[in-house]
């Protein structure tokens, strides 16, 4: 209303009255149309597109890790999240399919069990160094041409999957060909190799492949909530990253998938806050550069 050449011209002084705005504020709208602050924002969604189609799978709370640790700005997550919001970017993660249903009591010795000072059993889902405590669980995935079953082995100090074994079949072989992925390096102590979901590997059920090569402690099954949460936040990422991405044609499409998302995303990509925003691969290697020196 107040702008030159304007049908009907009215004073500014009337215009900003009426909609309640000052005059100071709409001369400096009118020397700066685009503020410094949208400046800065518009440059930080375009750096926020370039993140984000490096890694589809990142939200916006990793993404405010990657500029901080990959590209040198520290901002706020509140103030990505509303960026995010205007530009349209958001993690490819799919909702849940199915709700998972309870499980049933632990068929052997629980490793993991405490008794505290109120003789209440609790669980400590800790270690001091890799290669000490190690979770398992197995999972199964459909495609066209029929199930495709994944073993995997986290180590509870990095979060790194130390091993994983991809077969058609829920047979032992699974779990064996896991296990000796898994502990080629590592030094033996124990004897019971348990698995989760109901399903138990020990020296007894399996004796050539317990008598190979033994790790330090191994906990399963991950039945109960706290297991399913610490190990299941692992199988949660390849449900959203790989799995409910798309229908899968074969087996061997899905995976080649799994294992270039576990090898190039999950260990040596994605950072963990628990772990300092570091990789597992990362927090690793400095324990490894730590104990050398």
């Amino acid at each position: 209303m107040a702008a030159a050449g304007a049908p009907i011209r009215v004073p500014v002084v009337v215009a900003c009255r009426v909609l309640g705005l000052s005059t100071q504020g709409y001369y400096n709208w009118l020397k700066e149309p685009v503020s410094q602050r949208d400046w800065d924002d518009a440059h930080l969604i375009d750096v926020l597109y370039e993140a984000h189609a490096d890694d589809a799978t990142l939200g916006y709370r990793f993404l405010t890790d990657e500029l901080d640790t990959e590209y040198g700005i520290t901002v706020g997550e509140n103030r990505v999240h509303r960026l995010c919001k205007i530009a349209g970017i958001t993690a490819s993660h799919h909702k849940k399919r199915s709700k998972p249903g309870s499980t049933g009591p632990a068929p052997h010795d629980d490793l993991l069990a405490v008794v505290d000072e109120h003789g209440v059993i609790r669980h400590e889902f800790k270690a001091d160094s890799p290669n000490t405590v190690w979770l398992w669980d197995i999972s199964e995935h459909p495609t066209r041409e029929g199930k495709l079953y994944i073993c995997a082995i986290k180590d509870v100090y990095s979060n790194r999957i130390v091993g994983y074994s991809i077969d058609t079949r829920m047979k032992g072989s699974l779990a064996r060909a896991t296990m000796r992925n898994a502990i080629a390096p590592a030094i033996a102590s124990r004897h019971d190799l348990p698995l989760g979901q109901g399903r138990s590997i020990s020296s007894q059920t399996h004796p050539a492949a317990a008598r190979e090569q033994r790790p330090g402690r191994l906990d399963g099954p991950l039945l109960r909530r706290r297991r399913q949460r610490e190990h299941g936040s692992f199988f949660s990422l390849l449900q959203k990253n790989v799995l409910n991405t798309r229908r899968w044609e074969s087996r061997e499409e899905l995976r080649l998938a799994m294992v270039t998302w576990i090898e190039t995303r999950y260990n040596r990509r994605r950072r963990q806050r628990t772990l300092g925003k570091l990789t597992p691969v990362e927090f690793e290697m400095i324990y490894t550069t730590a104990l050398a020196a």
